[in-house]
């Protein structure tokens, strides 16, 4: 069976990390969303892939290229238009059934299988039952299994059952495809194609057992990440100098370093190349990226820090995602809990939104500068290639390419 991943979006809730990298290739342990995905139909024997593709596509060709290092046939399907779900598997031709994933949405090889060997009739479909259903594809289904109705978020739920964002269709897909409408979003949606099928065929739900992880905001990914780096062996391939303490399970690339004094409380992931401490302190469920330097008294905690960052001296980041190439002035820090201890929020799409946690950092985009003691308050954003001089306090999110400074009154005596 081919398989067809969902690749093509930008993930607007994701910025600012998505202003310069597709959602499906963040590093979550290590490695980008996709490669979790594709090594997990590896895993339950699917060898040929589809990858539909859009937003900086060409990044994800570069990385994946035609699938020999994975053991996997890969080809691309470009979707100029982003429409919807429904757009994007209409720019394929199957001829037989074939199975769809979303590109943001990590999930274990057991449920793979499991949805393959059970697919029969029009569609069958992935659910799984979770606490806020509102946000999803909702489903209303038999005793026996079978779908009954599809509701894409509704207002009040009737089940806390949803579609996991994993299907297995037949190629009768295209033609009910061709009969749909646009959603009240303008989107062409899966949700409008299956309910045609669910009036016409036959569409069964089978129930995922397994992990999932939809990585639609900072927070799921925070979560993700954590859920990860659980699942990582302990294993050192680079240096690890005289004084160091290491507990718990640490997975750390050929090149990298960790300098005496330092101490790291896994899980943690250490990248190819990075450089940690001296008397550094990596807390449990850090990873950091290809290149990186976490430097002299640097303390990272539950956060993502991605390749080629620099945190050089005496900082602090706890709960945070940072991208790419940023670097740190010394004594800069980032901020993870409120002096009320309340739930951090967070904008997405410029409205301010729960976090569901009481502690959560920011989310810094890629090549952003930090001057000296600069200090960033919880649950801001500071977007791609900002630049923030020496002292400045951030209460509030920062533009993309924007160059923020304090204003001081200087008197001579």
């Amino acid at each position: 069976m081919h398989a067809l991943v969902l690749a093509a979006g930008r993930g607007t809730r994701l910025e600012p990390l998505t202003e310069t990298q597709p959602k499906a290739m963040l590093p979550v342990a290590g490695k980008p969303i996709l490669q979790h995905i594709l090594e997990a139909l590896r895993e339950a024997g699917i060898r040929d892939v589809c990858l539909l593709v859009g937003y900086l596509g060409e990044s994800i060709r570069q990385r994946f290229g035609e699938g020999e290092e994975l053991g996997m046939r890969l080809s691309y399907v470009v979707q100029e238009q982003r429409l919807g779900t429904a757009h994007a598997v209409a720019q394929t031709s199957f001829g037989e059934d074939f199975l769809v994933l979303n590109g943001d949405t990590i999930v274990s090889s057991s449920d793979i299988a499991r949805l393959v060997e059970a697919h029969s009739g029009g569609a069958t479909i992935a659910c799984r039952r979770v606490e806020n259903p509102e946000n999803y594809g909702v489903l209303r289904l038999d005793s026996s299994g079978r779908v009954l109705e599809i509701v894409e978020k509704p207002e009040k739920p009737q089940s806390n059952v949803i579609s996991a964002g994993m299907y297995v269709f037949s190629p009768e897909v295209y033609g009910a495809i061709e009969r749909i409408q646009r959603s009240p979003r303008g989107e062409y949606e899966l949700t409008s194609a299956l309910e045609l099928l669910i009036r016409e065929s036959e569409v069964r739900a089978v129930e995922t057992q397994g992990m999932w992880l939809d990585i639609g905001t900072p927070w799921q990914y925070l979560e993700a990440n954590r859920v990860m780096l659980e699942q990582l062996p302990h294993r050192i391939l680079g240096e690890v100098e005289g004084r160091v303490s290491i507990s718990g399970r640490v997975y750390m690339e050929e090149g990298a370093v960790i300098r005496s004094g330092s101490y790291v409380q896994g899980p943690v992931y250490i990248g190819r190349g990075a450089s940690v401490g001296p008397n550094a302190y990596l807390r449990s469920h850090s990873s950091i990226g290809e290149g990186c330097r976490i430097g002299n008294s640097v303390e990272v905690k539950n956060s993502v820090i991605m390749e080629h960052t620099h945190i050089s001296h005496l900082s602090y980041v706890g709960d945070s995602l940072i991208g790419r190439g940023c670097n740190f002035g010394a004594g800069a820090k980032v901020g993870n809990l409120r002096l009320d201890e309340a739930e951090v929020k967070v904008k997405v799409r410029g409205k301010l939104t729960p976090t569901g946690r009481r502690k959560f950092g920011a989310v810094i985009g890629d090549n952003v500068k930090l001057g000296l003691n600069v200090m960033i308050n919880a649950g801001r954003k500071i977007g791609s290639n900002a630049k923030i001089g020496p002292g400045v306090v951030v209460y509030r999110d920062v533009e993309k390419g924007s160059f923020l400074v304090a204003e001081q009154v200087q008197r001579e005596r």
